[in-house]
Formats: C-alpha cells, sequence, structure tokens
C-alpha cells in the first residue's frame, strides 16, 4: 500500500540496513543469520556498495519535484486523486454529479441545506461538506516519519495559536506501529495531538479495521 505516491504496491529488495532494523525489533540472531541466507541464495538481498548489483532499467524518468502539486483523495475512494487548489470545486460537482464513485446527486434546492443538532447541549449546525470525523493514521508511513511528525507540529502550531476541534467532531489518532508513537513522543508532539482530541486508541493498520467517510451529506 503505497497511497502517497499513488503506487498500490512497491517492491524494494533487502539489505544491510533491514536486518539491523529486524535485530532492532527483537529477532534472534539464529532468525537474522536463516533470513540473510536464504535471501542471498534466492538473489534478493542487495549490497548497495557493489555497483554491479545495480537494477537496469527499461526507463527512467526524471522529474522536477517544483512542479508537483499537493493531492487529496476521494471523497469515496482513496485511488481518487483531487489536486488540493481543486478541491471546493470538486467537491461541489461531486454534489450535482449522479450516484457513481464521485457523485452523490444532490437536488440544488438541497444544497444549501444547514441541519442545527444538539451535541452535550450545544447546538451546532451541518452542512453539506462539514467535517465529523478526523484521523491521523501512519499504517503507509511507517517508514515515512517526516508524514506524521508534520502532523504533530501542525497540531503544535495550532494548540499555540488556540485554535480547538469541534466538539463534535470524532477525533482518533491510529499509529501503524509502536515505532510511530515512539517518535512522535520523543520528539515531543504528542501532547499537542492529544490536546486537540487525538488521542492515542491502539496502533495498528487502520484502513483495514474501519473505513470512514470524510463528508456527511444531508438529504
Amino acid at each position: 500500500m503505497c497511497p502517497e505516491y499513488n503506487a498500490t504496491v512497491s517492491f524494494f529488495p533487502v539489505d544491510d540496513v533491514t536486518l539491523k532494523h529486524l535485530k532492532q525489533t527483537k529477532f534472534s540472531e539464529e532468525k537474522l543469520d536463516i533470513m540473510e541466507a536464504y535471501l542471498k541464495a534466492v538473489k534478493l538481498f542487495r549490497n548497495y556498495q557493489d555497483p554491479s548489483e545495480d537494477p537496469q532499467y527499461s526507463e527512467v524518468i526524471e522529474i522536477n519535484l517544483s512542479s508537483i502539486i499537493p493531492h487529496v483523495s476521494g471523497p469515496k475512494r482513496p485511488q481518487d486523486r483531487v489536486a488540493v487548489s481543486n478541491m471546493k470545486k470538486d467537491f461541489l460537482n461531486c454534489l450535482n454529479e449522479k450516484v457513481s464513485f464521485k457523485g452523490f446527486h444532490i437536488p440544488c434546492e438541497k444544497q444549501e441545506t444547514v441541519m442545527p443538532f444538539l451535541h452535550e447541549g450545544t447546538e451546532y449546525k451541518l452542512a453539506h461538506g462539514s467535517v465529523v470525523i478526523a484521523a491521523v493514521i501512519s499504517c503507509t508511513n511507517n517508514c515515512n516519519p517526516s508524514v506524521m511528525l508534520a502532523a504533530g507540529l501542525l497540531a503544535k502550531k495550532a494548540v499555540e495559536a488556540g485554535l480547538t476541534v469541534k466538539p463534535y467532531i470524532r477525533t482518533s489518532l491510529a499509529p501503524g506501529s509502536g515505532m510511530v508513537t515512539h517518535y512522535l513522543s520523543a520528539s515531543g508532539v504528542l501532547p499537542y495531538l492529544s490536546v486537540l482530541g487525538y488521542v492515542l486508541p491502539a496502533e495498528g493498520n487502520y484502513s483495514k479495521i474501519c473505513e470512514f467517510s470524510r463528508c456527511i451529506y444531508i438529504d
């Protein structure tokens, strides 16, 4: 699972760094020796210091990083990319489109509907596109600390600026592994996430446990 760069899967060879990581996660020396011997026997072990093992690609693509535009997924399927700059327009189009993986077919006269409701004795209002569930997850980012740390730093800035999360929004924090929890805690950003309601309920692959809708639609 590699939705960060719009791929379904990725393949990478095991190397010495991989074995060092497994050693830190309490793999026994015996298991590591067997694993290394097997991977070398089937030619799946990579020595990055040996130029002869460099892969031969059929095509090499060069990318200008400054041309990359931030995207989000949805509104229904994670593989549907929407440029952040086009998110509002795309969402409004989805309200009008016929019911499909991108459409909701909400009548024009109902698209501005606002519904009041009570939460813990206080009245709030919901409209099409209101956020009611917000989760910070890392099931696909366990080896990419910058993404989760960015969320933690954003939470820190939000708390320092006096921003809060609406009390009716269901928030949760679900690191994909204990290592993510460790570096969030070690970096000092975990308390800020907690202040905003992103409390750690468990560690695991959140997308496999349940699916959440990011928007609420009112008819």
